[in-house]
Parts: structure tokens; C-alpha cells; sequence
């Protein structure tokens, strides 16, 4: 008998939230239909109907740390209420903030991010499924620095494009440093080197 849609819908987030628990404490090197299974007490025979071969798995775990990254609480759209930053610098700022790992949280989301890029890097399919998330991310910040440019903040004659691009690429270069040097980088650290970044490009007009 053909499994009602409910429990079908179930059962296949019993499934995913078995994959998030086996990437959150084993990585991406972990992460294999042996492990998911163990996971949830199940066979890897019943793991197939979701997952037919290990790549299905690993663009499965990619789609859900995607999800799991974009519904968390983030300074540019609070979750408590409470009104984002306005439009320009200061939500240029709160994305670029929402980037690093100044909490456990974030850190342990950033090991995960970090550790999925040899994954995607061998897969064409992946690579470009990642390429597009981190396009989709420039696209975001390219809207923040239009908006400051707009409002006076930022130089206007400035290509906004490449303006958003070298702030993800400092981001991104910053989470990497705190991963392995977390001591030397404490939040306090990581926010005062963004803001003197974000004063360096207020500066350049």
C-alpha cells in the first residue's frame, strides 16, 4: 500500500533531520547513507527511496544546511519583532554581521559551510549549485550597497557589483580565519574589523 502523503511527508523529514545530525557531529566526510541510517535506526535499503546514491545525499544535505542557514535568526530580519536596521550602511553592515561567527551557532554553521566546499568543489553539479547560493548572496548585498549609495553613504560613482563582492570575499576570508584561530578572533575582534573595512570604503569617496 502506497504510504498516505502525511506519513510520507513524515517520515522524509524524520530523514533530513538524520542528515543534519550526522553533518552537524561528523561533517561531510561523515556523511554517507551507512551513517544517516545507523542515525535513525534504519536500514540503508529504506534510505535508497530518498537517497538512490551518495551524491542524491550530499546535494540533499547541501539543500537543507542551505534552508537550515536561511531561517535562522538574522539581524537583518528579526525574528523577536523587533524593526531590521535600516535600508543602506547599517543593513550592509547587519548582513555582513549575520555572515561571521560571532556565536557557537554560527560558528558550528560555518564549520559545516566550510567543510561542504571540498564536497562541491568535485562535483560540477554541486560546485555550481554553490556558485549560485553565493551569487544569490552578492545579489543581497549589491541591493544594501545601492541603497547606501543612494542614501549618501557610500561613494555613488562606485560599481555596487564589485563593491558587494569584495565585502562577501572579506567576510568569507574572515570566517575562515576564525575557524582555525578562534582565540585570536573573539566577536569583538571580528565586528571591529568590519566596521574598519566598511569605514575604509566610506572613506574611498
Amino acid at each position: 500500500m502506497t504510504p498516505a502523503r502525511g506519513d510520507h511527508d513524515a517520515r522524509r523529514l524524520e530523514v533530513s533531520e538524520g542528515v543534519w545530525r550526522v553533518l552537524s557531529s561528523r561533517g561531510f566526510e561523515g556523511l554517507t547513507l551507512r551513517a544517516v541510517a545507523a542515525e535513525l535506526g534504519a536500514s540503508t535499503g529504506l534510505l535508497t527511496h530518498y537517497f538512490p546514491n551518495k551524491r542524491a545525499l550530499l546535494s540533499h544535505a547541501l539543500d537543507e544546511l542551505d534552508r537550515r542557514s536561511g531561517s535562522r535568526p538574522r539581524r537583518t530580519a528579526p525574528a523577536d519583532g523587533t524593526p531590521p536596521p535600516p535600508p543602506g550602511l547599517a543593513r550592509l553592515r547587519a548582513a555582513l554581521l549575520d555572515v561571521l561567527p560571532l556565536d557557537e551557532a554560527a560558528a558550528a554553521g560555518n564549520r559545516i559551510w566550510v567543510g561542504s566546499w571540498d564536497v562541491a568543489l568535485s562535483d560540477p553539479a554541486l560546485a555550481a549549485a554553490h556558485a549560485g547560493r553565493y551569487a544569490r548572496s552578492r545579489e543581497a548585498l549589491t541591493a544594501h550597497v545601492a541603497d547606501a549609495q543612494r542614501r549618501g553613504e557610500l561613494p555613488a560613482g562606485a560599481d555596487a557589483t564589485a563593491l558587494a563582492t569584495g565585502a562577501q570575499a572579506f567576510a568569507l576570508g574572515l570566517v575562515v580565519q576564525v575557524l582555525f584561530a578562534p582565540a585570536e578572533f573573539p566577536p569583538e575582534r571580528q565586528t571591529a574589523l568590519l566596521d574598519a573595512y566598511l569605514a575604509g570604503l566610506v572613506a574611498t569617496g
